[in-house]
């Protein structure tokens, strides 16, 4: 099991780094459950790999759904500011005192 470059990552399209990622998240549950059973593990080295393969890829496909975020323009409008009711109610107050005088 080699590690994959982060190049080699970036090159692959969406599609096919979703298959890798299934295809190592199987092998590493594989490989979990050989040591849970109490077998040795053929290369001791390989849990590792495969758990740093698995970071990389998830990484790379989060950077690209935030890029592709920041690109999207906003389709919402900016909310209208509202005043506090408390300035309000003051106000109202003041004006039922006035009338009343």
């Amino acid at each position: 099991m080699t590690l994959l470059r982060t190049k080699e990552i970036r090159a692959m399209r969406p599609e096919d780094l979703r298959a890798k990622f299934k295809e190592l998240s199987d092998e590493l549950m594989h490989e979990r459950g050989i040591a849970a059973m109490g077998g040795a593990p053929a290369s001791p080295g390989k849990l590792r790999a495969l758990r740093k393969n698995i970071a990389r890829i998830h990484t790379i496909q989060r950077e690209l759904e935030l890029a592709e975020k920041k690109k999207a323009p906003s389709t919402t409008e900016p909310k209208a500011e509202k005043k506090p009711k408390a300035k309000k109610e003051k106000k109202e107050v003041k004006k039922k005192q006035e009338e009343k005088k």
